[in-house]
């Protein structure tokens, strides 16, 4: 893999991204990779790449490792709080070969290749669902209710019907 088929887009963007043209892996494989890294926090990700013994594991720690880089240097983040916002996999060219066989006729042999695209964001923080819990802890007051105080709950999955457990024989009638 070549260091400049990795490219990022325009800094002036938001995106930190980085993007692997032209790759030998069909899309396929590398989107069955991709699958068990999105969403992931970057550090999670990588550790868990490195770790995978497939050949798009190995491709994909190196796009994720340099939008993780790229996001350092370009826009100053820490590793430690990157999230895999998105990983997109599509097509690229396919070589097309062929495989001569008998009576003069050819099977056709696609080399496919693929594009990914690797984008991370900063891991957001729910400081507004923390707060919300908060406000509700202090409008609401808490009670504790003792067991005399509580309602029994009917027990209705130990009730078992024995007629289920026999078998049902139909009796013969003569007429």
């Amino acid at each position: 893999m070549d260091v400049n088929k990795i490219s990022i887009r325009n800094p002036l963007d938001n995106n930190m991204k980085a993007i692997l043209r032209r790759i030998r892996i069909s899309p396929k494989k590398a989107n069955l990779i991709a699958g068990m890294v999105r969403g992931k926090k970057v550090t999670e990700a990588l550790n868990l790449l490195k770790f995978t013994p497939k050949k798009g594991a190995r491709i994909l720690y190196k796009v994720v490792h340099s939008a993780a880089a790229n996001a350092k240097n370009n826009f100053k983040q820490d590793i430690d709080d990157l999230v895999i916002t998105k990983i997109l996999v599509t097509k690229g060219p396919t070589l097309k070969r062929s495989l001569p066989v008998s009576r003069g006729r050819t099977h056709p042999i696609l080399k496919r290749s693929s594009h990914i695209t690797v984008e991370v964001g900063v891991a957001e923080k729910e400081k507004g669902a923390v707060k919300k819990e908060k406000q509700a802890a202090q409008k609401e007051p808490v009670s504790i209710k003792t067991p005399s105080e509580e309602k029994p709950k009917k027990d209705t999955a130990k009730k078992v019907k024995k007629a289920s457990r026999e078998p049902k024989v139909k009796k013969k009638t003569d007429k």
